[in-house]
Order: structure tokens, then sequence, then C-alpha cells
């Protein structure tokens, strides 16, 4: 890895893949098409993209049990055990409606209402991400989302994988369809003859995907455009190298465009690390995708000190930032911007991948300067509530009238004066 003494401004932020003109047309017209044709474009985008042909979309209750018998035991424990954790940890996000009165008798507050169906898409094919599954559906049950439709692309034999529909069926996921790319997308946002639209669409995509989330946004609400992942260390001489590396290649191995940082105040420890990458990326299975990543998109930047070390991180706004450091709670404390932080040697970033709770569906590309993960919040929405008393409109009529006027609103004026022409208290 290149290793590089901290310069003036570091950034991640790459600029956002809007895809192709001809991409961003084979996308609107997949879209039209989905819904102009509804079940027979999506039974042809199958067959055209994935390879199959279906005589159902809609997953079975069959097929289900099936791919559930097809897993170990010690497999459906680990996928439930991961499923609680997630769970607990957003029922602890819930917030409840709540109503204030004043000594008027004046009635205000805030309804919080669950969305009343979400989609979520799980890219499929050769890859399997049961915790995808997870991590897009729990905090919508959480939140009380009563309708969840799955969608994914089927394999060659048709099928969706076993531990995806194991963690659909644990997740409480309601609906599921072998669907995928922008057409699923397409369906989910506007419906067909089979798949009833949802509110809100949610899960990671291919270039095709994230276009479509893009268009349709508007229709429906969307979680987020999503970029390469990231991940930055920041790390001093308490560090071990060779697990720093190695945390470097748990995102460099998923995207030749995944970014890996190490920032750190020990040249020692740099030079350790870059060794360590040179060796451990030569090991993987994924060695291709992990060592384009890491020439193109990793680096290495030593600081001065910690402070200076903490304004780099907050600059990056990395995706996910773990902190290796000497009293790594009180350098927590000064990260302001990042989608999810590990403290301590034991933090590595799968752990909060796979098994811890938090959710890992983070902002990316500097986005965490004002984003947050995926949360409960993302699936309730929120009605103020409004109760005016009798006193507080006579003691207020003049003023919201007077401020009606300076906006040159006469007719919101009229309407609070209206009142006045009646006899109050009816």
């Amino acid at each position: 890895m290149k290793i590089e003494r901290l310069a003036e401004g570091i950034s991640l932020k790459r600029s956002v893949d809007a895809g192709t003109a001809d991409q961003r047309k084979a996308v609107q017209d997949i879209i039209y098409d989905v819904r102009k044709s509804g079940n027979a474009a999506l039974h042809n985008y199958t067959e055209r993209f994935d390879g199959v042909s279906l005589e159902e979309l809609l997953v079975s209750e069959q097929e289900i049990e099936e791919a559930t018998a097809a897993l170990t035991v010690e497999q459906l424990a680990i996928i439930q055990e991961a499923a609680d954790n997630i769970r607990l940890f957003h029922e602890k996000q819930i917030r409840n409606s709540w109503i204030t009165t004043d000594d008027t008798g004046t009635m205000l507050g805030q309804k919080l209402t669950p969305l009343d169906a979400v989609g979520v898409y799980v890219p499929g094919g050769t890859a399997a991400y049961p915790s995808s599954v997870l991590m897009n559906t729990m905090p919508a049950k959480a939140a009380g989302v009563e309708r969840i439709v799955m969608v994914s692309p089927p394999g060659k034999d048709g099928k969706l994988t076993p531990a995806v529909l194991a963690a659909a069926k644990i997740a409480g996921v309601t609906e599921i369809y072998k669907v995928g790319g922008a057409q699923a997308i397409a369906a989910l946002a506007y419906g067909t003859e089979t798949i009833v639209k949802v509110d809100k669409i949610v899960g990671p995509g291919n270039i095709y995907v994230a276009l479509a989330k893009r268009e349709v946004f508007g229709d429906v609400a969307i979680d987020m455009i999503a970029g390469p992942s990231e991940i930055a260390v920041l790390a001093d001489d308490s560090a071990i190298a060779s697990e720093v590396a190695a945390d470097l290649l748990s995102q460099a191995e998923h995207d030749a465009r995944a970014c890996s940082v190490l920032v750190t105040t020990s040249m020692e420890l740099a030079e350790e690390v870059s060794a360590e990458v040179n060796k451990q990326v030569a090991l993987l299975p994924r060695r291709d995708i992990a060592a384009a990543s890491i020439n193109d998109y990793g680096r290495i930047v030593v600081c001065e000190n910690m402070v200076e070390a903490v304004g780099a991180i907050n600059e990056l706004a990395p995706e996910h930032l773990e902190i290796v450091t000497y009293n790594s709670l009180e350098v927590m404390a000064k990260i302001r911007h990042a989608g999810a932080i590990f403290i301590g040697r034991f933090s590595s970033e799968p752990v909060g991948d796979y098994f811890a709770g938090p959710n890992h569906v983070l902002p990316t590309n500097g986005t965490a300067r004002f984003s947050s993960p995926l949360n409960v919040d993302d699936f309730q929405k929120k009605s103020s509530i409004i109760m005016y008393s009798e006193t507080a409109f006579r003691q207020n009529a003049e003023k919201i009238a007077a401020f009606a006027r300076m906006e040159g609103l006469e007719a919101h004026a009229r309407a609070i004066e209206s009142r006045g022409a009646n006899k109050l208290g009816k």
C-alpha cells in the first residue's frame, strides 16, 4: 500500500457513479415496460438477464421449507442469533407518539405511524447475502411495518439461495419474489398483477438497481444510493499490523472500487501494515478484486499526532471506522463523522457486518457528514397533532392574521378572522 504523510485536505469522496447514458436509458426503458406490461415484462427480463424461465415469481412456502432444511442446525442457529442481536439493538431505537397540553388547554403532539409496506432488494445470482436480508428487514419489523416484500434475482436453477430464504423466514419477510435488477425495483414502486406496490425500497444492488432506485424516488421512498464500501482504521503503535491489514482487506475484497485507508501516528506501523497487506492479499480467494481495490483506492496516511489524525478522519467521514489506539474511548469522543465506529482490537469490522446488532447499511462517499445508518426511523413517518384551544385562539388570532398578511395571503388571514364573526365556544 502507498504510504504518505498527511497533506492538506484528505478525502475519500469520489464522484458518484451516475451511470452511462446507455445505462440510464436502459433503466428508464425497463421501468416503462414493467409499468406497461407488468408480470409479462418481469418474466421476459428474468429470462433475458438471469437465464431462467419461471412459471411463478412468488417463492412458495415449500421452497422456503426446503431451503431451511438444506442448512445445518449450526447455520440456522447462527442466523437466528444474529437476527436476535439485530432485533434487540433496533428495538432500543423505537420512539413513541407524544402529546403535550399547556395551561390554555391546547394539545400539541406527534403521531408516529409505521409505513404500510416496504420492499427489500437482496442481491442474488452467484452471491448469497443473508446478512443483507436481516439488516434491511429487522429495523422495519421493529418499526411495526406489517408488509415486507423481498425481491432477489434467481440462480440458474430458478431458486434463491437457501441461506437467503432462511434469513427471510427468520426475519419475518411476508412475501418473496424471484426477480431482480431494475425490473424488480419498478415492480416494487408501481406494482404488477402479482406484486402490490410498496411505500419504500431499501437494499443494495448493482448500478442498474441504483439507477432504478434513483428513477423511482419520489413515487416511493428509498434508503440511499450507496457507493462502494469504505473502511478507515485509526491506529497508533498499540495496534497489531497483521490485524489491521486483515481488516483493511475485509473491505477491499468487496469491490475493486472499495476504499481502505489507514490513518496512523506511527511510521513503523505504517510500514508493517503495508508489508502485511501485500502478503495477505496474495492468499485471498478474491485476490484480484482486493488487489485492484488496494492499488487504486488503498492508502496509508501518517500524521504527526492524534489531533491531526482525528482531524483527517473527520475530513474523510468514512463508512466504517475502526479505532485501535491507547485511550480509544477518548479518541472516539472526538470523532464527528463516521457511519459506524468500531472501538478496540476485538471490534473488527465484520463483527458489525454480521453479528453485533447495529445496522451495516451505512452512508458512503463522505455522506456520513450528514447521514445515518439505516434505522427504525427510516420505517416510520411522523404526523403533527394540533388541537388549539379557544383560549389560545382568542389570545393569538390577531397575531396569526397579521402574520398571514405579512406574507400577502389574505385568505389565510380571513380564515382566522371568520371565527371571530361566529360565536366561539360552539
